[in-house]
């Protein structure tokens, strides 16, 4: 007999379509066991089969899982494990992202908490007036879910008080950092106590969760159950050129292949300079990126190309280096690099996170030389087609970034937080919270991806309504 799941409605897992081990196997009391059963947990999926053994037996976790994983589970089981309900004191803290899922969480939470009397969870997010949350917290709760803005809000208020605290939980850490929540998390870890198991779970593994996690988690098991990326998943293809044609031939790949970000490598600043006036006079959003722009420049740069408002970035090797930035569709190597090395590290560019990427060069007959080093290094000839197969479909729409970005003048110094700006977009100005791309945070400015189709009544909306309770000025960048 088939049966709804309320799962079902807040995008969680149906848990009685699992049919992995049982949770039974674990060392949970009876009285969980019920429930779980009450509630249609009939096998743990995957994430939890992997990362409940570990968490009940007290390890720090890092697991890589997706919404929709069973993750909830895999972290709230353990939570509730280490609880103490007696205690009426702040014992477990799980960060989420947005508001949407935070609420998500917090009722999935009170389900399993139901084998114990009293558990008392409380959400603390943006964009809901803080005086309630205040009063709800003189009243004492067990365990806080919320975004990390809002609970150093209440740290620094000194209404939340994290002395009794034994499990950390960060959940979608991965899009909490995309969202510019970095000094945020690392201010709220600081403020927790140190004797703390910590769980981490993010849907890809960048290089800024793993600095994270490397910051304050001690000894970490790690639950990876996505595949690392082969280099199957890079597809290379040279093409050789003139000269003469180099510039022209980045348009036709851009314009044949149509990826959504690309990294085009240069190795002087002024082909840079020349590659980026060439595709900016076909329509291209392309922005260069070398050692004589200034450090606002660079950032600017830099946060238009990672919250896709801009299709192409043009860079040196230097510029890109220590760039760590996720799903780059295709890299373009317009020069072959002069070591074989740099080459590697240009195409691993692409191809991250189990995606698949493209990589292009483009080499004349002087550089022969260099491609054959190439070759000999990953022991395979490249695979070499003609410039003549490029051609555009005749139906294809123009390459063109998805999203927008708005800059608004003030930032940290003004004490405002990504959660502020996205509060005012979805709550205060009705936007879907879907449409809203990355928030960056500066000391001065504010960084906002926005989709294309509600860029410009975003921007009206902000510079004649208010964020923060305070009117801002804000640019299409």
């Amino acid at each position: 007999m088939s049966r709804t799941h309320p799962h079902a409605a807040a995008g969680l897992p149906d848990p009685a379509s699992n049919a992995g081990p049982s949770f039974s196997s674990l060392p949970l009391p009876p009285a969980v066991l019920d429930n779980l059963q009450r509630l249609g947990y009939v096998g743990m999926t995957p994430i939890q089969a992997a990362g409940l053994p570990l968490a009940l037996a007290g390890k720090d976790l890092i697991a890589q899982a997706k919404t929709g994983s069973g993750k909830t589970a895999a972290f709230a089981l353990p939570l509730l494990a280490n609880l103490n309900p007696g205690r009426f004191a702040v014992q477990a803290l799980v960060l989420c992202p947005t508001r949407e899922l935070a609420e998500q969480v917090a009722q999935e939470i009170r389900r399993l908490a139901r084998a114990e009397d009293n558990v008392k969870t409380l959400t603390l997010c943006g964009g809901a007036p803080m005086r309630a949350q205040v009063a709800s917290l003189s009243h004492g709760a067990h365990i806080v879910v919320g975004t990390p803005g809002r609970i150093l809000d209440h740290l620094s208020r000194q209404t939340l008080a994290l002395d009794a605290l034994n499990t950390l939980v960060l959940d979608e850490a991965d899009r909490m950092l995309d969202m510019g929540f970095a000094e945020d998390i690392d201010r709220v870890i600081k403020l927790c106590p140190a004797a703390r198991q910590t769980l981490l779970f993010s849907a890809t593994y960048p290089e800024g969760v793993a600095k994270m996690a490397g910051r304050f988690m001690r000894e970490p098991q790690e639950v990876k159950l996505t595949e690392r990326h082969a280099a199957t998943k890079i597809r290379q293809r040279f093409y050789e050129v003139k000269d003469s044609e180099r510039l022209h031939a980045v348009g036709l790949l851009l314009n044949h292949y149509l990826p959504a970000s690309t990294l085009a490598f240069c190795n002087t600043k002024q082909q840079c300079r020349d590659l980026v006036a060439v595709l900016q006079a076909q329509g291209i959003v392309a922005l260069e990126l070398h050692g004589d722009l200034e450090q606002r420049e660079r950032d600017q740069v830099l946060v238009r190309f990672a919250n896709r408002s801009c299709s192409v970035l043009v860079a040196t090797d230097v510029a890109a280096r220590g760039l760590d930035i996720a799903q780059i569709e295709a890299v373009i190597n317009v020069d072959i690099a002069p070591d074989r090395d740099v080459h590697t590290h240009r195409v691993g560019r692409t191809g991250r996170a189990n995606e698949a990427g493209w990589a292009f060069s483009l080499a004349s007959m002087d550089e022969m030389g260099r491609v054959g080093r190439i070759d000999e290094m990953q022991g395979s000839a490249s695979v070499w087609h003609p410039l003549s197969e490029l051609t555009a479909p005749t139906d294809a729409e123009p390459l063109r970034p998805s999203m927008v970005t708005l800059q608004i003048l003030g930032g940290r110094k003004e004490k405002i937080r990504p959660g502020d700006v996205l509060g005012a977009l979805t709550k205060d100005f009705g936007f879907d919270v879907a449409h809203i791309g990355k928030i960056n945070v500066n000391d001065f400015s504010t960084y906002v991806a926005v989709e294309r189709g509600i860029a410009d009544k975003a921007l009206r909306e902000l510079n004649s309504g208010k964020v923060k309770g305070k009117s801002v000025k804000a640019r299409r960048l």
